[in-house]
């Protein structure tokens, strides 16, 4: 009996992914502008350990040499996100060029290494000066996002030949203005809503000014956590219905098929909005590709308590959880990409994000760290990968989160996703074998998973 090949695709793009405020420091350099992560990190109370992005991995003055780190994993594409305030310090108007320029650097760094840049214009680090102006509240944003989306067309895409809208709008909105854990902080079942419909018109907006000024490609960024009942109860059916509905297609429907998943009125009640029909002929503009973002799923259950979906996940026995909480469920990532082919129809597709946060243990003395739990992650995931390539998903590449350690959002530096180590003391980089893993398969384009 043969065994099976998980040699990928000729033409398959492998890549490693990271974000502005995560990774870059020197938030407020050379005439930046505040964000409202910058303000969050900074207000008491919000950071575990009170970590802020002040210095995070000092990617904004080592970049060069995280770039050479990326040639030694011999990375095809690096995923970065562009920080709006650091170009368009006011959000709108007056462009700041040094921090256009520190992209334009990092662009060119890239290519002459022989790496593809992949640019995310809006990674949650929205400039202050429009929040102060109601954010993601207010509908001119879509107008502001389309406005700072030009500016950064005009000066990089005759470099960067794919581009993303949003990343994880979902996240934005669940928990900067639903639940509060993340910036900006709001707590408003009546505010979501109209922030997540905003986030999708300025995605739309962004792709139009993409159509009338770029070459290339562009696209959006969707987390998706597939949802599977605990029981096949009417009440578990129907919560595992409403949590899929909320999380996986209250986003990827406007953008895709022009409307709403009807479960968002039964979530919301009152606090769901009549939005005016024009508004989805911008959400629903024509998509390049379609990045996914996966980590884990969710078993779910009813209870009527829980605000505002009445459904909770439940906690798997007998299984492995990350560091953040999250089974590691490899059939998951098979099962996103073939409901999401299935939903939307054959889109290119990547995933823009995957990765796991375990424990490191201490770098050794001879310059090796042994994450086995991560690197066994990895493995599981690429083989599901292959799994749903064979089940005819057009999946073009794989991002790996995250290149580096760095500031989980609010969890701040107690959580660590990278390939490489980073010491935050001494910015020293030290790669893991999940960063010696990942150089074989891209290498072998997947074949060594064949082991």
């Amino acid at each position: 009996m043969t065994r099976p090949s998980f040699r990928f695709p000729d033409g398959f793009h492998w890549g490693a992914a990271t974000s502005a405020y995560q990774i870059e420091g020197s938030p407020l350099a050379d005439g930046a502008g505040p964000s409202i992560w910058q303000r969050f990190a900074h207000t008491p109370g919000m950071m575990v350990n009170g970590d802020t992005g002040d210095v995070a991995c000092d990617h904004y003055r080592r970049y060069k040499g995280d770039v050479q780190l990326m040639k030694a994993l011999g990375l095809q594409g690096y995923r970065f996100s562009i920080n709006w305030a650091r170009v368009l310090p006011e959000g709108i108007g007056r462009v700041n060029p040094q921090g256009l320029d520190f992209y334009s650097r990092l662009v060119d760094e890239l290519l002459e290494n022989g790496i593809v840049p992949n640019a995310t214009l809006f990674h949650w680090d929205l400039p202050a000066a429009l929040d102060d102006r109601g954010g993601w509240l207010n509908r001119d944003i879509a107008h502001w996002f389309a406005e700072y989306a030009e500016v950064m067309f005009k000066a990089l895409d005759d470099r960067v030949p794919r581009w993303a809208t949003l990343n994880e709008p979902w996240v934005v909105t669940d928990g900067g203005y639903l639940h509060g854990a993340l910036a900006p902080g709001h707590r408003s079942k009546y505010e979501a809503p109209i922030a997540a419909h905003n986030l999708m018109r300025a995605s739309g907006a962004g792709i139009q000014a993409y159509r009338a000024h770029g070459r290339h490609e562009i696209g959006v960024v969707f987390n998706i956590e597939p949802k599977y009942p605990h029981s096949d109860s009417a009440e578990d059916l129907a919560a595992t219905r409403r949590a899929h509905a909320y999380m996986n297609e209250q986003f990827a429907d406007p953008a895709l098929l022009g409307s709403y998943p009807p479960e968002l009125k039964e979530i919301f009640g009152e606090a769901w909005p009549d939005f005016p029909e024009d508004d989805f002929k911008l959400t629903n503009q024509k998509v390049d590709f379609v990045g996914i973002n996966y980590y884990t799923r969710a078993v779910v259950k009813h209870d009527a308590n829980a605000y505002p979906l009445k459904a909770v996940p439940v906690r798997q026995p007998n299984k492995t959880y990350t560091e953040t909480g999250w089974e590691v469920f490899e059939q998951g990532l098979t099962d996103t990409l073939t409901w999401f082919k299935d939903r939307y129809g054959d889109i290119p597709l990547y995933i823009t994000e995957n990765g796991s946060a375990f424990y490191d243990p201490p770098v050794a003395e001879n310059g090796e760290l042994d994450d086995p739990l991560r690197t066994n992650y990895l493995r599981k995931h690429l083989k599901a990968l292959h799994k749903a390539i064979g089940a005819g998903v057009n999946l073009k590449g794989y991002y790996a989160w995250s290149l580096l350690d760095n500031l989980e959002w609010s969890l701040g530096f107690s959580k660590r996703f990278g390939l490489y180590h980073v010491d935050f003391a001494t910015q020293q980089r030290t790669p893991k074998a999940t960063a010696k893993l990942y150089a074989r398969v891209i290498e072998s384009n997947g074949a060594v998973l064949d082991d």
